[in-house]
């Protein structure tokens, strides 16, 4: 019995203990308990707010660089309209550049007046009658250097965006290895074939002057007035203006040119048929009028010597101009 009360007595001063020793303990246990909760909502309401903060920034700087590149795109956009009325009527001198030619204006109204001298050398030596004689001098003394020179300037063209789309790689290939945009341009100006390398020669020589990338390439389009020029003068304005990943820009624009370098081939390959076709329904007329002219020429002088047939012969040749210039606007396709 002692044995017994003496376990009990232990056992009850035990739980005695354990519960003054709660009682005392238990509001600083729930007072600190109560600071850990506020703690950890303050931490938690802190680390939203920062959270906040951060994305809020984020959102603003967002805002700041949309409205950026919106203003850039509207300059941009103003100085393509300055940019088209003035490409509209370009002088001859700027047309001489733009084709890759050396000479002088007045060597070229020298070399215009030899077309004509003699275009009426070979109309007289001939005898044909003077209507004619003024047709063919101004064709050849006016029409043909003029389209000699079209034709230069257009293939000089078709060379630049042929070789452009690796010359921007070389650029986006001379960002992502850390050098400058001014040293890949000096790059390209120095290891690209023609004409690439001269006209990227200009552009570095011109900010060597003085003037700003920008403005630099601005010169680009000038003497390359293509639409694959002008999307590198919008990245690179865009760029200069709003700043940006341009290696990442580049690169797409250089896919995206040559995508569309691949979709002109084809388009190219499958209206080779219809080029064809107009070509040999343009040129039999006249094939036709030459072959009975040279085997049967008594048949066909009525054309040229009655004036009906003068007259029919006219209103012929300006229904076959009009259908040449017709099958020519069905079979051209820009890309």
């Amino acid at each position: 019995m002692e044995a017994g009360a003496l376990i009990l007595f232990v056992l009850l001063s035990t739980v005695a203990a354990g519960g003054l020793a709660f009682a005392v303990l238990q509001p600083r246990l729930a007072r600190d308990k109560r600071v850990a909760q506020r703690r950890n909502v303050v931490s938690r309401n802190e680390s939203d707010r920062k959270a906040h903060k951060v994305q809020r920034d984020r959102l603003q700087e967002q805002v700041k660089r949309r409205r950026s590149i919106q203003n850039s795109l509207k300059e941009l956009e103003a100085r393509q309209k300055e940019r088209d009325k003035n490409l509209s009527k370009l002088p001859l001198k700027r047309r001489m550049e733009q084709a890759g030619w050396k000479i002088s204006v007045g060597q070229f109204v020298a070399m215009s007046f030899g077309f004509g001298l003699f275009a009426t050398l070979i109309s007289v030596a001939f005898g044909l009658p003077l209507l004619v004689i003024f047709g063919i001098v101004v064709i050849a003394g006016l029409g043909l250097p003029r389209f000699l020179l079209s034709r230069s300037r257009k293939k000089r063209f078709q060379a630049f965006t042929q070789e452009f789309p690796t010359a921007i790689d070389l650029i986006v290939r001379g960002v992502k290895s850390g050098l400058p945009l001014n040293d890949t341009l000096k790059m390209i100006a120095g290891e690209t074939s023609e004409p690439v390398r001269s006209e990227f020669r200009r552009v570095v020589e011109s900010q060597q002057m003085g003037m700003s990338m920008a403005d630099s390439v601005e010169r680009l389009y000038r003497n390359i007035p293509t639409p694959e020029v002008n999307f590198f003068v919008i990245v690179i304005g865009i760029q200069a203006q709003a700043g940006g990943n341009l290696s990442e820009a580049l690169g797409n624009l250089s896919r995206v040119l040559r995508e569309r370098k691949k979709m002109r081939d084809k388009v190219q390959a499958v209206s080779m048929e219809a080029k064809a076709s107009a070509g040999i329904i343009g040129a039999l007329p006249v094939v036709v009028f030459g072959l009975v002219t040279l085997t049967n020429p008594a048949y066909i002088s009525l054309l040229y010597t009655n004036v009906y047939g003068k007259i029919l012969l006219g209103i012929s040749a300006i229904w076959m101009l009009l259908g040449v210039l017709m099958m020519k606007k069905m079979i051209n396709f820009d890309i």
